[in-house]
């Protein structure tokens, strides 16, 4: 019996441990959304005042609603949560309270008896009328410790009012926690609602003009185009000495494998939710409309956000390229990243960099504060989201 509640307390142990990991996991993955969604409305609040691309609102607004909606799910689970914890909670408040009625209703018999016993006259009758004198000495020790045991199921009494007591504040907190994040998530669907109603009306917009997003895109293609042929060129040219006599440069092989052993824990360039992710896209309103192939991740950042390097390497090339701005690649052995669309640059070419040093800061372009970053290996571009933990 003794080892089946140790076992028991240990299980018990380790599902609180594991409750509280759940917790937190939980509760960061809720900041990480509302400090996503916070820099999200603040570009769009931006851009209402500029003539910035419709197409790239409805993008922010669509990742806002995509938000939104984990946030309305990360609130679904915590109440289900808050609520298996109530009902656990109230069953122990019922079995302490049964155990609490029990003893009571025993004490209350133990004081009573002491009361009729009360008289030393009637305990020592009692002791007399023994069959034996073993029995004569169990009613004696009975008697004297009456008193004791009385004093002790009176301590144990209101020790275990005490747990009950705690017990149902912890159930009102619990009560009260719900009640707060089901309000949390009626606000939260609220403003779903309304993000789902601006992006219909951007979609109406965008459906009027479709020429006009046509040019808007094809404009686009030339600048995406430009840039990856340059990229392209530069990489070739960082690997060999004589384009013509294809003489391959020195590779750093040991960053070369410390790079290739880092996929999927490489730190973030930068924090702020992917806008738009890595390969092929069609137009959300024109389903059959390609978008331009997009070598890399955009990410939208607050302002003044610096761009940190994803791991130790070269400047390779700082480059300026139209819809760009500043670009800056950087070589670890036969991988490259590319920064895009950055200001006050804090590199230069040749420039050793450590991983999570400053490059510079993010710039606003056409109402857009995003950050266009790049992996490649070798000539390949690579998804960063499976580089990046």
């Amino acid at each position: 019996m003794r080892r089946l509640c140790i076992y028991i307390m240990m299980m018990l142990a380790f599902a609180s441990a594991a409750s509280a990991q759940d917790t937190r996991a939980q509760e960061e993955r809720k900041a990480r959304l509302e400090r996503e969604i916070a820099i999200i409305d603040r570009q769009l609040a931006e851009n209402a005042s500029q003539s910035s691309s419709m197409l790239s609102d409805l993008t922010l607004i669509r990742k806002n609603i995509s938000n939104r909606k984990a946030l309305v799910a990360e609130a679904d689970a915590k109440v289900r949560r808050i609520n298996d914890s109530i009902y656990i909670t109230q069953k122990e408040i019922n079995r302490l309270q049964a155990r609490v009625d029990t003893l009571t209703s025993h004490y209350s018999r133990l004081v009573l008896s002491a009361y009729k016993n009360r008289d030393a006259r009637i305990w020592y009758m009692y002791m007399f009328a023994s069959d034996n004198l073993g029995q004569a000495f169990r009613r004696f020790g009975y008697f004297r410790n009456l008193s004791t045991h009385m004093k002790n199921e009176a301590r144990t009494i209101r020790t275990m009012q005490d747990e009950l007591a705690v017990r149902k504040d912890e159930l009102a907190q619990m009560k009260a926690s719900a009640e707060a994040v089901k309000k949390e998530r009626v606000q939260e669907l609220e403003k779903l609602r309304k993000d789902e109603a601006k992006a219909d009306g951007v979609v109406k917009k965008l459906q009027k003009d479709r020429k006009k997003y046509q040019n808007q895109l094809a404009a686009k293609k030339k600048e995406v185009n430009a840039l990856n042929r340059e990229i392209a060129r530069i990489i070739a040219s960082a690997m060999t000495v004589d384009s013509k006599k294809k003489e391959k440069k020195p590779v750093d092989l040991k960053l070369d494998g410390e790079f290739s052993k880092n996929k999927g824990k490489l730190p973030w360039p930068a924090d702020g939710p992917v806008v738009s992710g890595f390969g092929k896209h069609f137009h959300p309103v024109y389903k059959n409309l390609e978008l331009p192939p997009n070598n890399g991740v955009d990410i939208a950042l607050a302002k003044g956000t610096q761009v940190c390097s994803v791991f130790d390497g070269v400047v390779a090339q700082v480059i300026v390229m139209p819809g760009y701005n500043q670009c800056v690649l950087v070589q670890h052995g036969n991988y490259f990243t590319l920064y895009c669309k950055m200001k006050n640059l804090l590199v230069v070419q040749g420039d050793k960099v450590k991983t999570g040093q400053a490059l510079g800061t993010i710039d606003t372009i056409n109402g857009q504060t995003q950050l266009h970053f790049e992996i490649w290996k070798g000539k390949n571009p690579q998804n960063p989201e499976n580089w990046l933990r």
